[in-house]
């Protein structure tokens, strides 16, 4: 047991002035938080041996550095092996690399799939040869906010390291100002499967080298959302080698959409995220095979793209006028048009519309003429209408409605069409009036015989 502490203890437990320092365990929840614990306090975490989350909040490991860490005898290891932590949360902590490298590879012998490292600084470099050829049980690594050194010139560092990330399946590095990612790095890791660099400082001059030949072979989500990206086509060139790519998230950053038909996107890709991005057209060419499309918070004045897989389409605050034809997405079940500038439903896309799961198209400048209030409330009527319906649907014009709920809007037959009403009732007393004229014309001659 006193392994596992000591273990633990050299992940995070240190000592911090003017703060209590301890840990609290939530039973029911799993979940162990300790605060700056340090050799005199170490007592306390002994009650997070049975959580499966630990998370270490602040302090300083340096002077740990020089803490005596030896291989492990059989009860040591088969201590380990009865912990049942999956998941260790490191935040606001200064680690020294040295001290990390020696640490690191006693995880070989637990069940933590998780690793989390947030808000902390990495300080020198340190020796990962011990790491050769030694497999880990992490398969999620993540850094955000962290401070470190330049990822270029660390190529031996994770060569090193290469038996444990080649395994790894998801790793996170946001908010780190990251400006660019070596390509012999990125050929480290050969299974993982969904990478997050948001919150960054990429560049569109840095996705190429990124995701070189053999860079990320598994890769199928990618996350660069909030970055510095500019281009449309420097972003469609830097994925093209990224094979297995089904999930690309763009969203914002300020790009142009420049078109360049010698660019090809993935034919893996099917969920596409491109809100955010200052768009006022539709960048071309979108990825052929897309099932879900995100253009949201844009100034799109217009959509006409045709998308034969295409089943989720979201266009939520843009400056739109009209409803986009849903006959170019044969395969659509969800459109999302709020907060734009669509005044009317055309009576034609109403059928359309209703063979949808879900439509949502609150918050426009409606006007409520009888075919616009009439399109509408046809539309609720099928139960396809998103959650705003009936508050969120509001009449803009004409003047006597304005502000009124759609749904309140009278359109019946006889205030919509009173020439449908008028004409068969005309049409009904002119025929009784003929038959009346008949009736009285054949009895005339009757009465005089």
């Amino acid at each position: 047991m006193s392994v596992a502490v000591l273990l633990l203890l050299g992940l995070g437990l240190l000592e911090a002035e003017g703060r209590r320092n301890r840990c609290f365990f939530n039973r029911t929840q799993e979940y162990c938080k300790c605060y700056n614990l340090s050799e005199e306090t170490i007592g306390s975490i002994i009650q997070c041996l049975p959580a499966t989350v630990v998370e270490f909040q602040g302090g300083d490991l340096e002077k740990y550095i020089a803490f005596p860490i030896g291989d492990l005898d059989s009860s040591a290891i088969e201590t380990l092996d009865s912990l049942t932590i999956q998941k260790i949360i490191i935040g606001n902590v200064l680690v020294p690399e040295i001290l990390l490298a020696r640490v690191l590879r006693f995880f070989s012998y637990t069940h933590v799939q998780e690793l989390a490292f947030e808000s902390c600084i990495f300080q020198g470099t340190g020796n990962w040869s011990d790491m050769d050829g030694q497999n880990l049980p992490i398969l999620s690594l993540s850094f955000h906010n962290v401070t470190s050194a330049p990822l270029t010139g660390q190529e031996q560092a994770f060569s090193s390291l290469s038996s444990w990330l080649g395994t790894l399946e998801e790793l996170a590095v946001t908010g780190s100002r990251i400006t660019s990612l070596p390509c012999a790095i990125g050929r480290v890791f050969r299974t993982l499967h969904s990478l997050d660099l948001a919150q960054n400082s990429l560049g569109d001059g840095s996705l190429s080298p990124a995701f070189c030949q053999g860079a990320f072979p598994q890769l199928q989500e990618l996350s660069l959302r909030h970055n510095n990206l500019r281009s449309y086509h420097s972003m469609c060139k830097g994925v093209e080698l990224l094979l297995e790519l089904q999930h690309l998230d763009l969203s914002h950053n300020e790009l142009t959409a420049d078109p360049s038909p010698s660019c090809q996107w993935p034919a893996s890709l099917r969920h596409f995220n491109l809100s955010n991005t200052g768009l006022d057209e539709v960048p071309t060419p979108l990825p052929p095979k897309l099932e879900v499309l995100d253009m949201s918070h844009n100034h799109l004045h217009a959509v006409d793209i045709s998308l034969s897989s295409l089943k989720k389409l979201f266009l939520d605050q843009n400056l739109l006028q009209a409803v986009p034809s849903i006959r170019n997405y044969p395969m659509l079940d969800t459109l999302h048009l709020d907060n734009n500038s669509i005044t009317e439903l055309p009576r034609d896309e109403v059928k359309l519309l209703g063979r949808l799961q879900d439509v949502a198209v609150a918050d426009n400048p409606f006007s409520c003429s009888c075919s616009g209030a009439g399109a509408l409330q046809a539309l609720a009527a099928t139960g396809h209408l998103g959650q705003g319906w009936p508050g969120d649907y509001r009449c803009h014009s004409p003047a006597q409605y304005q502000s009124w709920p759609v749904a309140q809007v009278p359109v019946s037959v006889l205030r919509c069409d009173p020439a449908a009403v008028v004409a068969p009732i005309c049409v009904i007393l002119a025929l009784l009036g003929l038959a009346g004229a008949v009736y009285v014309a054949r009895a005339r001659p009757c009465r005089r015989a």
